[in-house]
């Protein structure tokens, strides 16, 4: 059962970025829709994709489109999934799946019984050594889990110039570098572990609370860097950085900073897990190397290299040791492990890609994190 078609929703960064990640798969776009019809003609025209849709109805009332790629700001994900779970499309959805845990519960329950595929595109978990930590955990290399620590930060909001439609709660949700960015750390460091969030305590802040908005269009993660011309003062409620403790299901403690306005970190991803036999420590801006710790031997830096890695790290390999992988190769394997498994056609089988029960989860998180920061407590993580 092979997808033949796929349409983009979105035409910012991540919409190129899905683009270019099928392409290398060699699975078909047939199809974008952006905020406007004006906006889908000129990405279809871009990007070279043969069909720019006016609006949403029109992309799900093209029966040639078997699957949908949304990447649309966050206010959207709810609407435009559970739409196109209805019209019989599967569907891969950016980040936060939804504004709210309603929502997020709401589309789980759809995909459940759509018998349709329905995965978010936590794609930093399709770094291949971020595979090999996951094995090495499952086969008791690390021994038990004491501590999982990091980051994640980037400098792109540093000034308060910088303005994207993510800093708008209205556009986004209350949480902006937490939900984020910082709901892919905490997927991924679950993912590998295998152990969950039980309680959180967060302290979050908004270093700009007024920002100047330019009054003509702005790009996501654009290079170019001087203030705009003409700019209008926008309040902003979300936050730029922030800090939590975290207690996780076998009683091992943890940590996660999140911050926007880091400079000279342009995306980068950091975790150091301890355990009672080793540790490990990856970066996202150094993908290809995985540091382990030891006590009684000298400590180790492993390199992506099939030759080298578990059966599991080598699923997500597309090139020979040497030859490095980074952000596309994630999205390539990301829609590899959706796309595979909707070719193999058994959806009781265990998805092998994040579900929309995983996006749900994060979602949950946030929440609880948002509701530590206005209460200045520890919060329990709620049913999921």
């Amino acid at each position: 059962m092979n997808v033949a078609n796929v349409a983009i929703v979105g035409t910012g960064f991540m919409g190129p970025a899905h683009t270019e990640g099928l392409r290398r798969l060699g699975i078909n776009v047939g199809g974008i829709l952006g905020s406007s019809a004006e906006n889908s003609r000129r990405a279809a025209a871009e990007l070279n994709i043969p069909k720019a849709y006016s609006d949403f109805s029109e992309l799900l009332a093209d029966g040639q489109i078997e699957a949908v790629h949304i990447t649309s700001p966050n206010r959207h994900h709810f609407e435009q999934a559970s739409q196109a779970l209805q019209a019989g499309k599967h569907v891969h959805c950016e980040k936060p799946l939804a504004m709210t845990s309603t929502e997020s519960g709401a589309l789980v329950k759809l995909a459940s019984g759509s018998g349709l595929a329905a995965g978010v595109n936590y794609n930093m978990r399709f770094y291949p050594l971020n595979w090999e930590v996951r094995s090495m955990i499952q086969c008791g290399a690390l021994g038990d889990i004491h501590s999982i620590t990091g980051s994640y930060v980037q400098d792109w909001l540093l000034y308060p110039t910088d303005y994207n439609w993510r800093v708008l709660s209205a556009e986004g949700g209350k949480l902006r570098a937490v939900a984020d960015i910082g709901t892919h750390w905490l997927d991924l460091v679950q993912f590998i572990t295998g152990l969950s969030v039980s309680a959180v305590q967060a302290d979050l802040k908004t270093v700009y609370t007024t920002r100047h908005r330019p009054t003509g269009e702005v790009e996501t993660f654009s290079a170019k860097v001087q203030a705009p011309d003409a700019t209008e003062s926008i309040d902003i409620e979300t936050e730029d950085s922030g800090a939590a403790l975290l207690r996780f299901s076998n009683g091992a403690h943890g940590s996660l900073w999140v911050s926007q306005i880091t400079a000279g970190r342009k995306n980068c991803l950091r975790y150091e897990i301890a355990g009672s036999e080793a540790s490990v420590a990856w970066n996202s801006e150094q993908p290809n190397e995985l540091w382990i710790g030891h006590r009684n031997q000298a400590n180790q830096l492993l390199l992506r290299d099939p030759g080298l890695l578990s059966e599991a790290a080598l699923a997500h390999i597309g090139y020979p040791g040497g030859h490095n992988e980074g952000y596309d190769d994630s999205f390539k394997h990301s829609f590899k492990s959706f796309y595979d498994y909707i070719a193999a056609g058994d959806f009781n089988a265990p998805e092998p890609f994040p579900t929309f029960a995983d996006g749900h989860k994060e979602i949950i998180l946030c929440e609880a994190i948002l509701q530590s920061h206005e209460h200045e407590r520890w919060q329990e993580i709620g049913e999921q």
